[in-house]
């Protein structure tokens, strides 16, 4: 091994160096306390857990994401933690056990066996809000709401929200009379929206029937005038259908009044979480950005695996995906006090006094370099037997 290989880090895995990591810190800060003013309470769950805990209910996608090791204790599986919404239903239903709404948050790092895209961080720091005990549409909207306002307090403009619903999928799946190997056809070419495929697949259906409608699913994607052709084109769907349509609806139209400036989207094929997502689902993105900034969606399904039914939705964000794209890549500007090396007592009384509210850096004896160069803005200097802040010039 080279001295070079002892500092490579694995590909998608990446040290956070100042001054990035101070913003990501004041970002994670302003929005545990945005959340903790809409009544959510912070959890620190453990990085590891019993393997078969920590899949209990997410399905197969979250298993493939999830690295897993041998625990020296007891020999069982054990997984370190892809996302931290599992998590947050295993303390819900075993550790809280209200009976009433509970409302969580958390901010802590997950790990990735492998990107969720290219560019992606293999090991994201996760900031997230789940609400449990409550199946109304005003949960799922407090839960979108929450979410845009996380985009929002990062002063982040042009944010596009796509919306969608499993239950729709899910319904006309059941309805349609599919197989397990026509749904498992059928699943992946909507996944990969391959038209051709589901021509293949579905195309000689009758018009009106839940396999031709399965058909069309494909083809709803847009702006918010999809939703009247989804209407449209669902009209002699089953009643679940129609009451996932009027929850987009009702989500639409909170966006509407409360976002005006918030663009909305509907992609109906889109099925990401479709192993554990029960209603609606919805992520945020920037504009003219293709990753996702924010997402989340209902999982009543969870709380069930964990012995004790309870509707849930949430959502997730990673930090430093928000910090990198909502400041554009800019360290968040500060003002920081220089002090000489100096052993005069009243220099060190104003020391401490500044360092109550400011940020003060007191060079050691010896010590080369300029206020400049350390990034300080100011400076104390000696006047009149005390000692003033000034500005640094030059």
């Amino acid at each position: 091994m080279t001295y070079s290989d002892r500092w490579l880090l694995p590909d998608g895995v990446e040290d956070v160096l100042p001054p990035q990591a101070a913003d990501i810190e004041l970002m994670r800060r302003a929005l545990l306390d945005l959340y903790q003013r809409w009544g959510y309470e912070l959890i620190i769950p453990p990085m590891i857990e019993y393997l078969q805990s920590l899949l209990t209910g997410t399905g197969n996608d979250l298993d493939l994401q999830t690295f897993k090791l041998t625990d020296q204790l007891t020999g069982r599986l054990m997984g370190v933690r892809a996302d931290m919404t599992p998590q947050a239903a295993r303390i819900d239903a075993h550790s809280l056990r209200r009976s009433g709404v509970t409302r969580l948050c958390y901010a802590g790092h997950v790990l990735h066996a492998r990107p969720a895209s290219m560019l992606a961080s293999r090991a994201p720091l996760q900031v997230g809000c789940e609400l449990f005990g409550n199946d109304s549409n005003a949960a799922d909207l407090e839960i979108i709401e929450l979410m845009l306002e996380t985009l929002h307090s990062a002063s982040r403009p042009a944010v596009h929200l796509d919306l969608s619903h499993a239950g729709i999928y899910q319904c006309l799946v059941e309805s349609a009379g599919l197989d397990e190997v026509e749904q498992a056809q059928v699943f992946d070419a909507m996944r990969r929206k391959s038209i051709p495929e589901l021509d293949e697949l579905l195309g000689d259906a009758q018009e009106g029937t839940s396999r031709a409608m399965l058909r069309e699913l494909a083809l709803l994607s847009g702006g918010e005038d999809i939703l009247a052709r989804a209407s449209e084109c669902f009209s002699g769907a089953p009643a679940q259908v129609h009451r996932a349509l009027k929850d987009l609806e009702m989500a639409v139209g909170m966006v509407r009044k409360n976002y005006p400036d918030v663009a909305v989207g509907f992609d109906f094929s889109e099925l990401r979480g479709y192993n554990y997502h029960t209603g609606l689902v919805f992520a945020a993105y920037c504009r003219g950005s293709g990753e996702v900034l924010a997402q989340g969606g209902r999982y009543d399904s969870v709380g069930a695996s964990f012995g004790r039914p309870r509707p849930a939705t949430g959502f997730t964000a990673d930090l430093r995906a928000l910090s990198a794209l909502l400041n554009g890549g800019d360290p968040v500007s500060r003002s920081v006090i220089w002090a000489p090396a100096d052993e005069d007592e009243t220099l060190h009384e104003k020391i401490r006094e500044l360092r109550q509210s400011e940020t003060v850096i007191q060079a050691l004896p010896g010590e080369p370099g300029s206020p400049a160069e350390h990034g300080c803005d100011r400076q104390l200097v000696p006047e009149g037997g005390d000692w003033k802040v000034v500005p640094v010039r030059g």
